[in-house]
């Protein structure tokens, strides 16, 4: 990688003049007035369609869940499906997934599907599940999970591809429009601070979505978009190449997003071993090699940068080997970037031997620090004491070399870059608390965070 000095330079001498406390105010800035903040790792359309639905995050348990359910239902009585978001597990007591029959303790009547925070999981009643056509003799497709009692009944827990199954029932989408939902996400990002995002689209019509709101006014940040591949949008992509720099360089779509694994909180996350607190289940991955090798092989070819979700250890080293094996049968000559800077998104738990591969294969590891402190509360469970040495590991990836840039992933987390600051320079929750072995040796310095919310994401988008 280039020498970025002279550039983070500039930066602290901006910070400096942007952001110089007063006296005696304690030294480190307000993050929200950094300049050029960016959120490297950003669901535009999602934030904006949590501010305009059910939204379950500040649901405390699962009593609070039914209650905010019901009212929701109560206030919205011509609505023909109910789905929201937001809620986790980890919050309730005990911390255990919801079952359909929660579900249909606060609404019997309409069909109900809430997705988990992370957007990787879902709960479904009982209506939902019928409507779905969803019964024990259902098969889950590939890199999906349907969750079944100990009759060998559907729970109404769906996993990652599982999700479909009911979801492609839902009348107009089930959401808002997705025009006011990125204009909401745009404002809820600019009144936070963040000037620039890392945006990941779901699908071409939302690209396009963002372009009419720039060409009306009403999108006050910088999107850099990867398009969510497989799908069309991402295609067109790779048979065209990039989009660079639209209405005077703030919006650019560059790269595709692909999923390789699930989360770690709905146990979906690969590992390469079995979960400390489920021994038959080592998560699961929702494409094959055989998918992702030529698609690779074409980004590289067309000039796109590719951003891959991997969470498990598994999943993170099935990347490292795909990209590796695509560096290699594609020539620097035959690329329409010789560095094409591929990510890793999350690169949340890996194994020792994994860690290096980043730096020597110029991969950049794309970090949201906010998930380590909320993860705390039950990583330890899912991993065990020993595998958490390699998890959120921040300072091993940048001693080893790497690039690591900071995002958020809201919705799936608040998206404040005041809890991204904290969790990145402490490592311990909004409280102080950091449990048994959770190596706060992997903090980072303030001048470092800086780096992964300023200059870092800049380079990852060919910026700097």
């Amino acid at each position: 990688m280039q020498d970025l000095a002279p550039v983070f330079a500039t930066v602290v001498l901006l910070v400096g003049a942007a952001a110089m406390p007063p006296a005696g105010a304690a030294e480190r800035p307000d993050p929200a007035t950094i300049p050029n903040l960016t959120d490297a790792h950003y669901h535009l359309r999602g934030v904006g369609e949590r501010e305009l639905t059910l939204n379950l995050a500040p649901a405390r348990s699962l009593g609070e869940l039914q209650a905010t359910l019901r009212a929701w239902a109560a206030a919205h009585p011509d609505a023909e499906w109910i789905t929201g978001r937001g809620w986790i597990e980890t919050h309730f007591d005990p911390p255990v997934f919801p079952s359909r029959q929660d579900i249909d303790a606060a609404v019997p009547d309409r069909p109900v599907y809430l997705t988990r925070a992370d957007g990787h999981a879902g709960i479904a009643n009982s209506r939902a599940l019928e409507l779905a056509g969803i019964t024990r003799d259902t098969e889950p497709p590939f890199g999906g999970e349907i969750l079944r009692d100990a009759e060998g009944v559907p729970t109404g827990m769906l996993i990652d591809r599982a999700q479909a199954l009911v979801r492609r029932h839902f009348p107009n989408g089930g959401q808002p429009d997705m025009t006011e939902a990125l204009r909401v996400g745009g404002e809820v990002a600019a009144r936070r601070g963040w000037t620039t995002l890392h945006t990941i689209a779901d699908s071409w019509e939302e690209v396009e979505a963002l372009r009419e709101l720039y060409r009306e006014e009403h999108m006050p940040v910088r999107n850099y978009v990867a398009v969510r591949w497989p799908g069309k949008g991402a295609e067109y992509l790779l048979d065209n190449g990039p989009i660079i720099g639209e209405f005077d360089g703030r919006l650019t779509i560059r790269a595709i997003k692909i999923n390789m694994d699930g989360a770690l909180g709905s146990r979906g996350a690969a590992l390469l071993e079995p979960y400390h607190d489920d021994p038959g289940n080592t998560g699961l991955l929702v494409h094959t090699r055989e998918e992702l090798r030529p698609v690779l092989e074409r980004a590289l070819r067309s000039g796109i940068q590719v951003w891959t979700h991997a969470i498990g250890d598994r999943a993170n080293r099935l990347v490292l080997d795909l990209y590796e094996e695509a560096f290699a049968k594609v020539p620097v000559a035959d690329r329409v970037v010789p560095e094409p800077r591929w990510r890793i998104e999350h690169a949340q738990h890996l194994a020792a031997e994994d860690l290096p591969r980043f730096a020597q294969l110029g991969v950049i590891a794309s970090m949201q620090p906010s998930h380590a402190i909320g993860d705390l509360h039950f990583a330890p469970r899912r991993l065990g004491l020993e595998r958490l040495r390699y998890a959120y590991a921040w300072r091993s990836l940048l001693d080893s070399g790497a690039l690591v840039i900071g995002g958020s992933d809201a919705p799936v987390e608040v998206g404040d870059p005041r809890i991204e600051f904290h969790a990145a320079t402490t490592r311990t929750d909004l409280e102080g608390y950091s449990g048994e072995g959770w190596h706060p040796e992997q903090a980072v310095t303030w001048d470092e965070a800086v780096k992964m919310f300023t200059l870092w994401p800049a380079y990852a988008a060919f910026e700097e």
